[in-house]
């Protein structure tokens, strides 16, 4: 049986990988097959009929993992369903905001545009200096960045909500019956 949804997601300390959990479990409780994998361990896409893939953005860059991983499979993901996601502001407010306009690298962005993904987010992140190596901490200090953990999980769960809602729309629900 095709696996209904790939959630895949590239973390340094955690925090994406949580994020991608939450997701996924959304998915799951309305019956949707979905893997969570980390990049690293996400084998054949052909598999599944969507993706969702996400990144802890640093600096604003996705990981090179995430990176890497998108452009190896840009083919393949513009035949797909495919949602992208960020995480990595830390702070009270909006996280676009907080990362003064960025959603997505501009690097990156014109293999977005042959994608097409259903919508990209930017959620809050987490900062635990007890993981983070001397180098960071300093940058962090020197940056006047938040620390703590600002993921907002009623966010996630909504923009987790909208991909159930766009299966629908998708044929993911039909798919999904006939197996």
């Amino acid at each position: 049986m095709d696996k209904q949804v790939l959630v895949a997601y590239a973390t340094k300390y955690g925090a994406t990988a949580e994020i991608a959990e939450k997701i996924g479990e959304e998915l799951r409780q309305v019956g949707l097959p979905t893997d969570v994998l980390s990049i690293d361990r996400v084998g054949d896409l052909s598999t599944y009929k969507a993706v969702v893939l996400g990144s802890a953005v640093y600096i604003g860059q996705w990981r090179k993992e995430a990176v890497k991983f998108l452009k190896a499979n840009e083919t393949v993901l513009a035949g797909k369903l495919v949602w992208l996601f960020s995480s990595g502001p830390t702070g009270e407010g909006d996280p676009v905001e907080l990362a003064q306009g960025w959603q997505f690298p501009g690097k990156l962005q014109p293999i977005a545009d042959r994608i097409e993904p259903r919508d990209i987010a930017v959620f809050h992140g987490a900062v635990d200096v007890n993981k983070l190596n001397r180098i960071e901490r300093w940058m962090l200090k020197n940056v006047k960045a938040p620390v703590g953990d600002y993921r907002d999980w009623e966010a996630i769960t909504a923009w987790a909500t909208g991909i159930v809602a766009e299966r629908k729309e998708a044929g993911l629900a039909s798919a999904m019956q006939a197996e």
